[in-house]
């Protein structure tokens, strides 16, 4: 298979508006997740987006793709680039905001075309919306993309916005945590929403990027469930047959992982059905974390933040603690701490899932220039 790489990467969240502040305030355990004046808690991100003629959520994208590509030598003007965009809900604060008169900005695709537009892309986007999973089931579709022939770059990017409307759906499931959430804990009460950007810039050309050890990406796969719109699998089952044939697929065993990022929402069926897949899967002694103690649940954007955090993690010798944790709330063993962690590690693993049963495993690896 065709070695696809990761020439550079964004965050913009609460902790940041680069992926090295982002990392770099992890590691110090800082949380984006505040209460706000409403009385809930969330990870807001501060300031205003006042660029005219741009939502807020646009604005997000462009910043984050703006800061990932000023470092290489990539360009959405060349064709050969393709351009992905992740989100589940795009301009859904226009409606909170009365300015529903005009369909257009609330399709997504539309805005998608908007961003490409700023930047003059050649490539029309690709808008990847499939709940939850949908950022690291964009950069498996940017993979495949490259490998295909039909490209040689990726700009891989997502967002999704705090708005009353994600947080009433939430409510409605009575899912929505009293307190900073707390992912696979005992006494966890579910999920604390957050906002964020991200972008993933891919590249088969070794010469773009700098020497040194640099991240592969490996194998991905996919999988749905089909349990309930809203309910995960029961078992794990599903998960798991993504897991292993993304491990199998890059020529790993179980043992080779060095970690697992895990999605960890906090809700009381999500954790239980990650944990019991990862078990199914050999992993269950592997280190596992999950981000949303840090991030919130970002929708859109979670899978790109969170890859983005394990590779920053996987070159840096290390397994972030989950925001939170202090005693074990699943039915069986995982390895999961609240304390920083050295561990000298080739590859890690990043799981993904969401409403209507989908699920997304995707493995990274570290290789030497």
């Amino acid at each position: 298979m065709m070695n696809v790489f990761v020439a550079a990467d964004n965050i913009i969240s609460p902790l940041g508006a680069d992926s090295k502040t982002n990392f770099d305030r992890l590691l110090k355990g800082d949380s984006g997740i505040s209460r706000q004046p409403e009385g809930y808690f969330a990870a807001a991100i501060p300031g205003e987006f006042k660029q005219q003629g741009y939502t807020k959520f646009e604005q997000l994208l462009i910043s984050s793709i703006t800061d990932a590509l000023s470092g290489t030598k990539i360009s959405l003007l060349n064709s050969r680039t393709a351009f992905i965009v992740s989100t589940t809900k795009g301009n859904i604060a226009l409606m909170e905001q009365g300015q529903t008169e005009k369909l257009r900005p609330l399709q997504l695709y539309a805005t998608a075309d908007k961003v490409g537009e700023y930047f003059s892309a050649v490539s029309r986007p690709v808008v990847v919306s499939n709940a939850c999973i949908s950022g690291l089931l964009a950069l498996l579709i940017g993979q495949r993309m490259i490998r295909s022939g039909q490209y040689d770059h990726a700009v891989v990017c997502g967002a999704d916005e705090l708005t009353q409307f994600v947080l009433s759906g939430f409510q409605s499931f009575q899912a929505v945590s009293d307190a900073p959430c707390k992912p696979f804990d005992a006494n966890r009460k579910g999920i604390t929403l957050g906002e964020g950007a991200a972008t993933v810039v891919l590249t088969k050309d070794t010469s773009l990027l700098p020497e040194g050890e640099v991240i592969c990406l490996g194998e991905g796969a996919s999988s749905n469930d089909a349990n309930h719109i809203s309910g995960p699998s029961r078992t794990g089952e599903e998960l798991s047959g993504a897991i292993t044939k993304a491990i199998r697929q890059s020529g790993l065993q179980p043992q080779d992982i060095g970690f697992v990022s895990a999605h960890g929402t906090a809700t009381l069926y999500n954790d239980e059905m990650e944990a019991k897949a990862f078990h199914l899967s050999g992993l269950q002694d592997v280190p596992v974390n999950s981000l949303k103690g840090y991030y919130g649940h970002t929708l859109g954007a979670a899978g790109l933040i969170e890859a983005i955090i394990g590779m920053h993690s996987m070159l840096a010798g290390v397994v972030i603690p989950t925001a939170g944790f202090e005693s074990s709330g699943v039915s069986v063993p995982l390895m999961l701490s609240s304390q920083l962690a050295q561990k000298p590690m080739k590859h890690y693993l990043k799981t993904t899932s969401g409403f209507g049963g989908c699920n997304a495993a995707m493995v990274f690896s570290k290789v030497k220039l």
